[in-house]
């Protein structure tokens, strides 16, 4: 797996790698204080995996390194990790190509839970489906419970996680059915017959 990380913190950058190590210790990880060095990384590393991003860099403003990255690498899964709270970015990152908005101030504890979904699935979670089925059983069980309108953090209560992990989880799920949303994920479930 190669991981491109890039923040302009050393401090908080070299956190975010040691947060990778312990959960993938085989990942190659490319370290980058900025957008215009990502291109330059490809040629050298090849496609990333994952790539991970501050929203505040050198060469960005606002939303617009998102914008950059999600175009340059339109199938490779984007994290941002930003110190801003999510109610200020969270949902213009997210329209501007972002898969996943985390904030920095969530702590080591739930950073990790997210991004040992991101790149190592929890078991029970993403369980091997049954062959001729396309989601596992726990799967199913996140779609019913949007389709009973739980919030992220009703469904974190429920399933013993952090509200952070329930996004990932959503985040695969919904790279999984081909949707952007959870309207999108609970019409596909009832269309389904899972609902």
């Amino acid at each position: 797996m190669l991981i491109f990380i890039v923040d302009d913190h050393p401090l908080m950058r070299e956190a975010v790698v040691m947060l990778f190590r312990r959960l993938k210790s085989d990942a190659t990880i490319v370290e980058m204080d900025r957008v215009g060095v990502i291109a330059q990384n490809v040629t050298r590393h090849g496609q990333p995996d994952l790539i991970c991003l501050d929203l505040k860099l050198p060469d960005t403003h606002g939303v617009s390194g998102v914008r950059e990255v999600r175009s340059a690498h339109p199938g490779v899964p984007l994290v941002v990790l930003s110190a801003s709270p999510a109610s200020d970015y969270e949902d213009l990152a997210l329209e501007a190509g972002a898969d996943l908005y985390l904030e920095k101030a969530a702590g080591a504890s739930h950073l990790s839970q997210s991004l040992r979904a991101l790149v190592s699935p929890d078991s029970e979670f993403e369980e091997n489906a049954v062959e001729n089925e396309k989601l596992s059983k726990r799967q199913k069980q996140l779609l019913k419970l949007l389709d009973d309108g739980l919030s992220n953090r009703d469904i974190a209560d429920q399933l013993g996680i952090s509200e952070h992990t329930v996004k990932v989880h959503l985040w695969r799920l919904f790279r999984r059915l081909e949707v952007k949303s959870r309207t999108q994920a609970t019409h596909w479930a009832r269309t389904h017959g899972i609902v």
